[in-house]
């Protein structure tokens, strides 16, 4: 994915605006975090596994790493305290409720029980079901935003998690915060000009 589009499509994601310098600390306290220690401060213990199965199936580690590996599970659970509005929370919650309540309805066991294929089934239909952001244009929004659903968050803030994450700007999508001096006449590999 082109990081210009992978970087507008996260910001329009986000929904509320957030300081650089906020998510920056939001990300770093999270790479601190000892996950054999580490508390949820939104989820209880259950909550914070299904969270962590979720961004995983989102973002699976491949060749670049997935996001348990950047521990965007807990930057996931500490933007749903800290970023939503009382009402998003209760919202989201009940968005939870509703998928355990579809995991046991049509599979008779908790997602985290479910076979990776059962698990594939369940993100397919709830992706499908799931409020949509409004179209835009020029940056103003068509119509009321509803409030967004659980899954929709939890893929929001992985997106957010994982493509602000240090390790991937760096390392994956190559981000020189400044750039080199100015090379007009150089050869071209098909690669990234701002990796040369």
């Amino acid at each position: 994915m082109d990081r210009r589009k992978a970087v507008k499509n996260t910001a329009l994601l986000m929904g509320v605006t957030l300081s650089s310098s906020t998510l920056a600390s939001l990300l770093q306290s999270c790479q601190n975090e000892n996950r054999l220690t580490w508390s949820p401060v939104f989820f209880d213990k259950k909550g914070a596994e299904i969270i962590s199965e979720l961004t995983e199936m989102i973002l699976p580690k491949t060749e670049t790493p997935g996001a348990k590996d950047l521990k965007v599970d807990i930057f996931v659970d500490k933007m749903f305290q800290e970023t939503l509005s009382p009402e998003d929370k209760d919202h989201v919650q009940k968005g939870y409720e509703e998928f355990i309540a579809l995991c046991q309805q049509k599979y008779g066991a908790s997602f985290l029980e479910l076979s990776q294929e059962d698990r594939d089934k369940v993100l397919k239909e709830v992706e499908m079901t799931a409020n949509k952001f409004n179209t835009s244009i020029w940056g103003s929004t068509l119509g009321k935003q509803e409030p967004l659903d659980f899954y929709r968050r939890v893929k929001q803030f992985t997106l957010v998690g994982y493509f602000t994450s240090e390790e991937i700007g760096k390392n994956v999508l190559k981000f020189d915060p400044i750039p080199g001096a100015y090379n007009g006449c150089i050869p071209y590999d098909g690669g990234n000009s701002w990796t040369l």
